[in-house]
């Protein structure tokens, strides 16, 4: 498939303990920006998520943000984002923004930034689209997930192809390559009848 033209950014809406988390943001967002790619992402301008934003937004990029009403009643939305879409609940703001892209990523994140990945992780071995899914790695954060990903293969409840399509890395440059290349088949989910009572 060809390089994405709107890029779903998962990530926290804090900044976590270290420096580089913050500098990785702030590396692809520029790097969106240079690329003529299109952020679509949260819509919040607290932590990561507006690092990743303002950065975007500084080089000259287009960013879309989805936010649910409560959260811009709680004055944590973007103000300068070049679209805004605000949405009633949880449910249509990860709709909206599957809606919005051609490829996901995970920065490093919290509880929400899991769910929303792994709802899009999902989606993909359902069948339900064949968009890239990577985790851009910083410090190891996600070695430990990596690790428990393959723990499932091994353990037979994620088929290896599957487990296959999605992508880790530290190197944007190297994820970028990738998802210009990417190219997610489907594996039909398997039910264990050994499982199901006669």
């Amino acid at each position: 498939m060809p390089l994405p033209t709107s890029l779903c950014v998962y990530c926290g809406s804090s900044s976590g303990k270290h420096p580089e988390y913050v500098a990785q943001a702030r590396d692809i967002g520029t790097e969106m920006a240079r690329r003529g790619i299109t952020l679509v992402y949260g819509g919040g301008k607290v932590g990561l998520m507006g690092t990743v934003a303002d950065a975007v937004l500084a080089a000259g990029g287009k960013a879309i943000g989805v936010i649910p009403r409560q959260l811009v009643e709680r004055e944590v939305a973007h103000p300068g984002l070049t679209e805004m879409h605000v949405v009633e609940t949880m449910h249509q703001r990860k709709t909206r923004m599957y809606e919005l892209s051609d490829a996901f990523v995970a920065l490093p994140g919290g509880f929400g930034t899991m769910d929303e990945m792994f709802e899009m992780l999902t989606w993909s071995q359902l069948g339900l689209h064949r968009y890239p899914c990577a985790f851009l790695d910083v410090r190891g954060y996600y070695a430990q997930l990596r690790g428990m990903m393959d723990h499932m293969v091994s353990e037979g409840f994620v088929r290896a192809e599957q487990r296959g399509w999605i992508w880790f890395g530290d190197s944007m440059e190297k994820m970028f390559d990738w998802m210009t290349h990417h190219q997610a088949g489907y594996a039909t989910k398997w039910i264990d009848s050994s499982s199901v009572e006669a």
